[in-house]
């Protein structure tokens, strides 16, 4: 199995000591689903030595295959990431299965100045814990603590303790015990220290449920130097009420998270804890209840003071501290003065299609099937690569990646050799063309997106090709906010790897007359908008009378060539070069030798004359003025332009009013048959992006009933279907 990214450095980051049962399962199934060796995932559970069981890791290891939706190495990622681990920022890695979206690292640790802590000499244990109270409680409130412990393993451990006394009854006794805060709480353990209760009780017992306030969460973390520790607390403005010294590897902070109720409370410390971790602070999970126990300040443990460092720190409360990280977090610029910017202003980018696209910027070609749009995409592709004009705009030379989403990987290479061919261009820049075959294992954009940028990082690609979008659409594309999100993966890609990207969608389904060209492209208005250029093919039908005029000149031209070739132009009238027929009767004349080659010729190129279409290109563009529509003739596998003129004044269909398009020619039997068939196939590949194919999907994308689907399908003779799933034969 190859890998992307080796995932043994990483769990070095991770703690299976501070891993709940579940992460410590998720680490050995991540690894197995890379492809490690049990032996692996053992020697980094073996760190635990208090929890570890020889043998226990090959047990589990034999459970994790086959598993439809495994937990792959992206896990291992994210919590090496939560842990401290920070990317090759050069390389720019993200995650097998990582989203693009915001980041709440606030900070950056390693910039971080470590800030000592200070405990006195001589000091006040009686005060020390009268402040922690009044810090935390109000005057009714009942305090949890425990003095009384047991050992295990080397380990003093607290009991249930007490809960039946108010922190006001705790304060009065405190300040008249003269110091020995052991005769009102009760002696502790001097190994063992005592702990403490950070949110009040309802004096019935010490579990969540006897919780009478969610008002404090506990942020420990005894992976780091105190003095380290103590200054992430401080620089990440935590609200904390009471910073103490636990006496031995940690600091305790406890922090206003002031939830409504338990689900409330679960939120927020999620919320804590992952501000945490992304910033350098690596949180045990199993200290987010809110009945945990702390340590309490004023007693000893081992010889060292279990200290009340501080209260009242960071900031004022949980609402204003998120707001601070999330103001913190965004990557929004600042704001700017005009007149600042007025006498230096920022050079534009340059263009990358001529008057059409500037490099770095967005653009969407639009058109209806069987317009050619992604042979016009490889037209694109290469006249970048090369350098050269692409319908008749001049293109920026440079790199370019052509991700294919449609096309067998055979097919795909062939027509772009078959474009270089019927362009007559030499292939003399071939390594500047990428490809990505995707047909088949394609995946939503918000998915695609990361991996796209993770491959292209180091290419200097000067545009991005996407070919075509309905592949990897991320939810409805009828909806204009979920489009939107869809669309700023194109600007998180322009953004991280600084080139154009080009994408091409289709039309709406139904006639299109009366809607302007912004307006033709299938779903949300969105995708009309966004793009810096929107590029629009619309059909020109063409008539018989034009079509029988096109295969004329495409008889004549052969012709021509021919008595060209053998200099006896001045043999034939000037008025006869522009005749087919006159000009094969001056071929047989002159030329009996070569008349049956000559006449295989013709017709060739009669034949490619009458299936020829002709289309019209229109545009709306955000950075340059608009250009005049170029009509082109789709000549299988490329776009030409029309230099006799003979597009410019068909009316396309879709521009008629509705009663002059009722009588056009309607369409053959035949023809509507392959339009069927080709609606079921398209169909067929768009619903496969949610994985099987049944009636009912693809009744629900053609907007017919599933009754007339399988009728269709049968009329295919190309799929199959069983009980309501179909598939291809």
């Amino acid at each position: 199995m190859e890998r992307q990214l080796d995932l043994i450095p990483l769990l070095a980051f991770i703690d299976p000591a501070l891993c709940d049962y579940g992460e410590w399962l998720a680490v050995g199934m991540a690894l197995r689903e890379e492809g490690y060796s049990c032996a692996v995932w053992d020697e980094w559970s073996a760190r635990d030595s208090r929890r570890y069981h020889p043998g226990e890791c090959a047990k589990k290891w034999e459970t994790f295959a086959g598993s439809v939706s495994p937990v792959t190495g992206g896990t291992i990622v994210q919590m090496a990431k939560d842990a401290g681990w920070q990317p090759d920022k050069e390389g720019h890695e993200i995650d097998w299965d990582g989203e693009i979206r915001e980041d709440l690292q606030v900070i950056c640790p390693s910039w971080v100045e470590d800030a000592d802590i200070v405990i006195p000499e001589e000091w006040e244990p009686d005060k020390q814990l009268i402040a922690y109270l009044e810090a935390l409680f109000e005057a009714g409130e009942n305090v949890g603590y425990v003095t009384d412990s047991w050992e295990r393993d080397g380990k003093f451990l607290p009991t249930k303790g007490c809960w039946d006394r108010t922190a006001g009854e705790l304060i009065a006794a405190l300040s008249h015990c003269g110091g020995d805060i052991g005769a009102v709480i009760g002696d502790c353990k001097p190994e063992a220290g005592a702990w403490i209760r950070f949110n009040p009780l309802d004096g019935r017992g010490c579990k969540n449920e006897n919780v009478t306030d969610f008002r404090f969460a506990l942020v420990e973390c005894d992976n780091l130097e105190l003095s380290r520790q103590n200054a992430l607390i401080r620089e990440l403005e935590l609200p904390v009420a009471a910073l103490v010294y636990s006496g031995g590897k940690s600091l305790h902070a406890i922090v206003r998270v002031e939830a409504r109720d338990y689900a409330e409370y679960r939120q927020r410390v999620d919320y804590l804890y992952g501000v945490c971790r992304k910033n350098g602070l690596q949180l045990d999970r199993q200290n987010c209840n809110p009945s945990r126990l702390s340590r309490m300040p004023g007693v000893t443990r081992n010889g060292q003071k279990q200290y009340l460092l501080a209260t009242n720190i960071g900031r004022e409360s949980w609402l204003d501290w998120k707001e601070w990280v999330e103001s913190q977090s965004d990557d929004l610029p600042d704001l700017e003065t005009m007149a600042d910017a007025w006498d230096n202003l920022p050079d534009l980018a340059p263009a990358l299609i001529g008057g059409v696209l500037r490099q770095g910027h967005k653009m969407l070609l639009a058109g209806p099937s069987k317009a050619g749009k992604s042979f016009a995409l490889i037209e694109l592709s290469i006249a970048i690569a090369e350098g050269k004009q692409w319908l008749s705009f001049d293109c920026a030379k440079g790199r370019v990646l052509y991700v294919n989403l449609e096309l067998d990987r055979a097919s795909c290479l062939h027509r772009f050799k078959d474009v270089y061919t019927a362009l007559n261009w030499r292939p003399e820049n071939l390594q500047n063309i990428d490809i990505w075959n995707l047909r088949g294992k394609s995946v939503p954009m918000d998915k695609l997106a990361p991996r796209l940028i993770r491959r292209a990082s180091k290419k200097n690609y000067m545009a991005i090709i996407i070919d075509p979008i309905y592949k990897v659409i991320t939810g409805d594309e009828n909806s204009a906010d979920q489009m939107a999100h869809f669309c700023n993966q194109f600007d998180k890609v322009c953004t991280e790897l600084g080139c154009a990207v080009i994408y091409c969608h289709h039309h709406s389904k139904g006639a299109q007359g009366g809607k302007r060209a912004m307006d033709r492209a299938s779903g949300s208005g969105v995708f009309a908008r966004d793009p810096d250029a929107l590029l629009d093919l619309i059909e020109l039908p063409v008539s018989e009378s034009l079509k029988k005029q096109e295969q004329n000149k495409a008889a004549a031209a052969v012709c021509v060539r021919y008595i060209t070739r053998h200099g006896l132009e001045d043999e034939v009238n000037q008025d006869d070069l522009c005749s087919g027929k006159a000009m094969l009767e001056a071929c047989k004349k002159l030329l009996p030798g070569e008349f049956a080659d000559i006449q295989g010729e013709v017709s060739k190129a009669e034949q490619a004359a009458a299936s020829r279409t002709a289309w019209r290109l229109g545009g709306t563009l955000r950075e340059f003025p608009s250009f005049p529509d170029l009509n082109l003739w789709f000549d299988y596998p490329v776009h030409k332009s029309d230099p006799s003129g003979v597009l410019a004044d068909i009316v396309p269909d879709e521009e008629k009013p509705a009663w002059q398009r009722n009588f056009s020619k309607k369409k053959s039997p035949e023809d509507r048959k392959k339009e069927r068939a080709a609606s079921l196939e398209i169909a067929f590949e768009a619903c496969k992006i949610d994985g099987e194919v049944t009636l009912a999907s693809m009744a629900e994308y053609l907007g017919v009933t599933e009754k007339t689907v399988r009728n269709r399908l049968k009329e295919h003779k190309g799929f199959w279907i069983d009980e309501g799933t179909v598939g291809m034969k």
